[in-house]
């Protein structure tokens, strides 16, 4: 660990015990006050820290929001498991969950569908960011700036004659995806699978999670997969709803 980077967490934890002086910081580091104060001076301005009319230092808001995230993303696995399996029974269809980690889209669950015909998929396995409906809600939610970054970096294999195959392309599904509330891949990845997905939200109301749907094309066709989209938005309104998100928002 360098020293400025540990230097600064000693800072946080120790606001983490309640507000500090710059006197008090140093002598917690072991550092000239001119050193904590070039770390205050960073931490202020990402948000990290924020210092009162007294002079005395706070933990700052972008330390709740992190926290705040922290929570959602650990737990969801465990507060979707019950709606996710009981979905997975009515419908009989595979069921997955999955998240947006370190600019990848990976499974976080899965049940597998009643019927002989069983999908490849496992928890822990990346998922194609073009060209799958759990992906698709997952960048939706993304700031403006950030999902046209993704967009643009991406590498647009096409897995079948139906795969997204450039930016504008995705971008324009993107902006569909965030305006009805919900992603298909329609047979976009595997020529034989359809698949519905749906966001999960935290508390803050943004998306921390996704949980979809797949059915291969012999089992049911195209409306009948649409079909099943009200089952899995209650699901994943059941899911957010316990997350802490109480209210669907604009």
């Amino acid at each position: 660990m360098s020293q400025s980077l540990g230097r600064a967490l000693q800072i946080l934890i120790e606001l983490g015990e309640g507000p500090r002086t710059l006197d008090e910081l140093a002598a917690t580091v072991g550092v000239h006050k001119t050193t904590v104060m070039r770390l205050l001076r960073t931490l202020e301005e990402e948000r990290f820290a924020y210092r009162d009319s007294d002079h005395r230092f706070h933990l700052g808001s972008r330390m709740f929001a992190l926290a705040g995230t922290a929570l959602e993303q650990r737990g969801v696995r465990g507060l979707a498991a019950p709606h996710l399996a009981r979905l997975n029974e009515k419908t009989g269809q595979t069921v997955h969950l999955g998240v947006y980690e370190g600019g990848e889209v990976v499974y976080l669950d899965k049940y597998d569908s009643k019927h002989a015909i069983r999908m490849y998929s496992r928890v822990g396995l990346r998922m194609p960011l073009h060209c799958t409906a759990i992906a698709k809600v997952l960048l939706a939610d993304l700031p403006e700036v950030q999902r046209r970054q993704v967009a643009e970096a991406i590498e647009y294999t096409p897995h079948t004659a139906n795969t997204i195959a450039g930016p504008r392309e995705l971008l324009a599904e993107l902006d569909r995806v965030a305006a009805q509330g919900h992603a298909m891949d329609d047979a976009e990845h595997e020529t034989f699978i359809r698949c519905v997905a749906a966001p999960v939200r935290g508390a803050a109301g943004r998306v921390v999670a996704a949980a979809s749907i797949s059915v291969p094309d012999v089992v049911l066709d195209r409306d009948q997969v649409l079909g099943l989209l009200p089952d899995l938005l209650a699901a994943t309104r059941a899911i957010s709803a316990d997350c802490g998100y109480e209210k669907e928002r604009p």
